[in-house]
């Protein structure tokens, strides 16, 4: 079984519904993930070689300067050599390297997504306050973007233009291939990025009992509440004709709003009389921290935000076990644990090898004399030794635990 193929970005609806099949099938959780956005600090993204900026055979040295940037880059223009990058647009050396991050950036998200996902040769106008954006293309077609700069001098975006800013559509996440939710994961945990939006949708193809109007209900009989607490509502469309309804049970200002819809209305049009119904968990970074764990396991995450999501998981005859994101101010213990597993992820999956040489070949001593004086990780530095101590070892019990879950592979 693999992907149907992709000639245009028309979203026809029988095309995604075998898409989203096909991705369930694969990964085995009813769970998809329909939006992703995150943000990482420059510092923490690799400024590209000049080999991988400009083919060979030219050359630049370690000290060049935009001058010598322009000159090189006409030269290239003359001699008919394809630019990995184009420098017209960035009127000094910080905007170039700005750029040249961000670009890097893109490449390896279009990678992780798959070979059908590129780079615009161009850049352009930024989007969300950011000057710039390399946008991640499908055929041709925009379905996500790399921001960078920022739009305006103002101290309030100075902080944004430390920043490089990534946010994939909808669409470049229902095309990609499978696996590509890990990829993804492990990109934004190489840079040390921070999730600031993740979608996760729960599709029932053939709708559930009741349809839309079994979740409003739901909602009146206090189904829906989180902690005792009632969450705003909120209904759009043709209630009185039954079509194209859909509803919104929470709020964007706290970070988690969930919306059902009638999907088949949006795909097929109403007079297809489709049952297709998608309930949409929609968390934000506003007062919460979102993991790259949501990336991994969207349907644990999506069980957890209340009783009533993990109730629509078990119509969905899903066996999960329930993450919640909780608000700020009961966040440290999570956020705490959030980053040690980080730190384990990578001691088991890029230093385990080099770490077991050590303890094999080297005395107690030696050991001791390599890690002593070793500053703690940067996203570690500013928590306790408790805290730390209390989360380490649950961090690494919790990988223990989703060792045996493996991505799938690619199709052929």
């Amino acid at each position: 079984m693999s992907w149907p193929n992709v000639s245009h970005l028309v979203l026809d609806g029988s095309e995604v519904k075998l898409r989203l099949l096909a991705e369930r099938h694969f990964s085995k959780s009813p769970v998809h993930l329909d939006w992703v956005r995150f943000t990482t600090l420059r510092r923490n993204v690799a400024t590209p070689s000049i080999d991988s900026l400009f083919p060979k055979p030219l050359e630049l040295s370690a000290n060049f300067s935009l001058e010598e940037y322009r000159l090189k880059e006409a030269e290239m223009v003359r001699q008919g050599v394809e630019r990995r990058m184009p420098l017209r647009d960035f009127d000094a050396v910080e905007q170039f390297e700005a750029a040249a991050q961000a670009h890097e950036l893109a490449l390896n998200v279009a990678a992780a997504l798959g070979p059908q996902f590129s780079v615009a040769v161009e850049p352009r106008k930024g989007i969300d306050f950011y000057k710039f954006r390399w946008s991640i293309e499908l055929n041709g077609a925009e379905c996500g973007w790399v921001g960078f700069l920022a739009s305006s001098e103002s101290p309030r975006l100075q902080s944004q233009a430390k920043t490089i800013h990534c946010n994939l559509f909808g669409t470049a996440c229902t095309f990609a291939d499978i696996g590509w939710n890990f990829r993804i994961a492990d990109l934004i945990d190489e840079n040390q990025g921070d999730v600031t939006r993740c979608d996760l949708a729960l599709d029932f193809f053939d709708g559930i009992e009741g349809g839309i109007d079994s979740i409003r209900s739901d909602y009146r009989l206090g189904l829906c509440n989180v902690g005792g607490r009632k969450l705003k509502f909120n209904m759009v469309g043709d209630w009185e004709n039954g079509h194209d309804r859909s509803l919104y049970i929470g709020s964007r200002e706290a970070g988690k709003i969930t919306n059902a819809y009638e999907k088949g209305d949006q795909l097929f049009g109403e007079k297809s009389n489709s049952e297709w119904l998608r309930i949409e968990l929609r968390y934000g970074n506003k007062l919460r921290v979102l993991s790259s764990e949501m990336l991994r396991r969207p349907a644990d995450f999506f069980a957890g935000a209340s009783d009533w999501h993990a109730s629509m998981l078990l119509k969905a005859d899903a066996i999960v076990s329930p993450e919640p994101v909780k608000t700020t101010p009961r966040l440290q213990i999570e956020t705490v644990l959030a980053e040690c597993t980080r730190n384990a992820r990578w001691m088991l999956e890029t230093a385990a090898a080099s770490f077991g040489v050590a303890v094999k070949y080297l005395s107690e001593s030696q050991l001791w004399e390599l890690v002593e004086h070793q500053k703690r990780p940067g996203r570690l530095q500013k928590f306790s030794e408790s805290e730390i101590a209390s989360s380490f070892s649950a961090a690494f019990a919790r990988l223990k635990s989703f060792s045996s879950v493996e991505c799938s592979p690619a199709f052929a």
